[in-house]
């Protein structure tokens, strides 16, 4: 096989018309295994197949794209550096955005190996294209840029050379092209800073990060939306979180939740400002969140009772991440009448919403009503009861009446309530005692679907982990939900066929 690729290659260098022989070459070449071919790589050179993307054959130009990236697969990230590093330089302002992509891709796989990512750094002309491929109208283009810089920024060496040297002016200035290319240059830069403390500092010092936060109370309503995302993603780590509190940007944020009823264009930035203190009480916990920002948890149920669609939905979301934990379900059952109101909304939009928004609402549900094992006090499972009993005079047939609409995701979303519920003694006590209930979770004609199929069984091993679940039960469902789950979700009970021949 090694011969033939030789005398392709022998035959495409000779020939005006290549097309045929390329296709020859991508066949041969993918019927090798890319372990095979390292050695035959690693003794050749392939310029013939990099001077033939000079050309306006669209053909011609895909077909060396696909070659040349087995052939560099198959190549060390050090040895496509050193043989091919003027080769990617070209290939990055080629007009084809494939070949483009083709180039940064090998950049990203030099990021991920020391020896090679030092050898790329050190390529100026290099770095300074990728970085200004950020501003690309191809945004594949441009993700690959930000995503291959990312990669060689996680380094100290990396860091050292993109935002600690003059090249970071290079980012400036790119910055400077658009609004939409500032966001990108914001995304990488976030993206470096999230990685440790030290990158933090860096990307701070360079002027990049103290930019973004003055961007969270900028004039641009638009603009302020995106800010407030790329500061949620600071605030996933605690380095980061560590940095936003000594800069005030936990108060800035809490006091434009604040005064948002003043702006007539605040629906458009503050469910980003919501989803920031979400994510803050996720992370830190929401008891110390919601008594020091008050404001959020009270917008919180403020917009769980609004009409707007995006505004339920993002706090049926935050809802959920609050209540997925015992410390949120105490702060929330400590609202008082407050959150009873947005229980009675949930059960509404569960019941009768729109169906992303039922979906959502479900999720919240079986977060709120979920206790692990080891979490089941006397006073949690009368709180988790308690709720469940406030959405429905019959909770346990609402939700069975939601899974059986023709909607996948909200028959699954049924599902997982059941499943919050089943590892708990009084949902199981409801369970076994609403008629037909117990049928219709050994029921495997409903719900088809593989998630569906998947969701049943998740609640019939939440029923049997429970230590209770055999005394309230009863010894013939224990039996029957053992038979099932041993059987396994996707078992199908063979039936006899019936023989029609001879009918007549």
């Amino acid at each position: 096989m090694a011969a033939s690729i030789e005398s392709l290659l022998e035959e495409i260098s000779n020939i005006e018309d290549p097309i045929e022989e390329l296709q020859c070459l991508k066949t041969a070449l993918l019927s090798i295994p890319v372990s095979d071919l390292k050695d035959f790589v690693s003794g050749h050179r392939f310029e013939v197949i990099f001077s033939l993307l000079n050309s306006n054959e669209r053909e011609q130009v895909e077909l060396c794209v696909d070659i040349l990236e087995r052939i560099l697969t198959a190549c060390s990230p050090l040895q496509v550096v050193q043989n091919y590093r003027a080769e990617l330089q070209a290939g990055l302002t080629h007009p084809n955005d494939t070949v483009k992509i083709l180039s940064l891709t090998q950049v990203g796989r030099m990021a991920e190996q020391p020896d090679a990512a030092v050898e790329i750094l050190n390529s100026r002309n290099i770095i300074v294209t990728v970085m200004r491929s950020i501003a690309a109208e191809n945004m594949s283009v441009a993700k690959q840029a930000i995503q291959s810089l990312s990669k060689l920024g996680r380094t100290q060496t990396g860091l050292d050379k993109l935002i600690r040297s003059d090249l970071v002016n290079v980012l400036k200035e790119v910055m400077t092209t658009s609004d939409i290319i500032r966001y990108r240059v914001y995304e990488l830069v976030v993206e470096i800073g999230s990685e440790w403390e030290g990158a933090l500092a860096a990307c701070a010092c360079s002027g990049i990060i103290p930019q973004l936060l003055d961007e969270l109370t900028g004039d641009d309503v638009l603009i302020r939306a995106t800010a407030i995302e790329m500061v949620t993603t600071i605030a996933q780590t605690q380095h980061g979180r560590k940095y936003l509190h000594g800069h005030g940007v936990m108060n800035k944020i809490a006091r434009m939740i604040k005064t948002a009823d003043t702006d007539p264009f605040s629906s458009l930035y503050v469910p980003g400002l919501v989803k920031f203190f979400g994510v803050l009480a996720f992370m830190q916990g929401p008891q110390p969140v919601c008594e020091y920002y008050p404001v959020f948890q009270n917008k919180v149920f403020e917009m769980a009772l609004e009409t707007d669609p995006t505004m339920v939905g993002v706090a049926l979301d935050t809802l959920g991440l609050l209540g997925s934990t015992v410390e949120g379900k105490q702060v929330l059952h400590k609202a008082g009448d407050k959150f009873m109101s947005v229980m009675l909304r949930m059960s509404q939009v569960a019941s009768a919403g729109a169906t992303e928004l039922r979906v959502r609402c479900l999720e919240a549900i079986s977060n709120l009503l979920t206790l692990q094992p080891e979490q089941q006090t006397e006073d949690l499972l009368a709180l988790t009861e308690s709720w469940f009993r406030l959405l429905s005079k019959q909770p346990i047939d609402m939700f069975r009446d939601i899974s059986t609409q023709p909607f996948p995701e909200l028959h699954c979303g049924a599902l997982r309530v059941f499943t919050a519920i089943a590892a708990q003694p009084w949902g199981q006590r409801l369970m076994v005692s609403t008629p037909g209930f117990m049928e219709f979770i050994l029921d495997r004609s409903t719900g088809q679907s593989k998630d569906a199929k998947d969701a049943k069984f998740e609640l019939v091993g939440s029923l049997l982990s429970s230590s209770s679940a055999a005394e309230i039960l009863g010894s013939q469902n224990c039996i029957s939900l053992k038979s099932y789950q041993r059987e396994g979700p996707y078992y199908v009970s063979a039936v006899a066929a019936v023989g029609t021949e001879g009918a007549e």
